[in-house]
């Protein structure tokens, strides 16, 4: 199985680009990860925000293929531990789906259509962060599940 971290927008910051390269580079032996992004839609101010995350949500479905496995992010999910990612994992990879996709929306969020097409909404736990850090920090989740999945010492509780 292989696996998508699809975002709307690239991330800016200098040490999110980092971190996330890092990480797909980490996940190669797992099946291999990439990072796809689609453009933040752009909106004058009197623009209504389910417009807007309309907009993205098409530009995001668009990116997706029937057979994938999507798990969204998004803050009204469900909060896995680590060992709940893992099992999550598991159950994804003997599903027979070719692709795990996480889907990271941006500053406002995911559009409805596109937490109906998930099979899971995942939080990340209460408080709130930067979509491009949630990228970041679903990267190492999926990375800490892989390698409890492969009993490999980088998860140590």
């Amino acid at each position: 199985m292989t696996h998508l971290l699809l975002t709307v927008g690239r991330p800016k910051a200098a040490y999110i680009q980092q971190g996330l390269e890092e990480y797909l580079q980490r996940l190669r032996p797992y099946g291999g990860a990439a990072l796809a992004s689609v453009k933040a839609a752009r909106a004058a101010k009197n623009t209504p925000p389910a417009q807007v995350l309309a907009a993205e949500g098409q530009n995001l479905l668009a990116r997706l293929q029937d057979r994938d496995l999507v798990w969204a992010l998004e803050r009204q999910g469900r909060a896995w531990s680590s060992a709940q990612w893992a099992r999550r994992l598991d159950r994804a990879r003997q599903s027979g789906r070719p692709r795990l996709v996480l889907v990271i929306g941006g500053a406002l969020g995911l559009d409805r259509a596109v937490q109906q097409r998930a099979e899971a909404l995942v939080s990340l736990g209460p408080a709130t962060l930067a979509h491009e850090l949630a990228a970041l920090v679903a990267a190492e989740q999926l990375y800490r599940a892989c390698t409890i999945l492969a009993g490999t010492p980088y998860h140590r509780v």
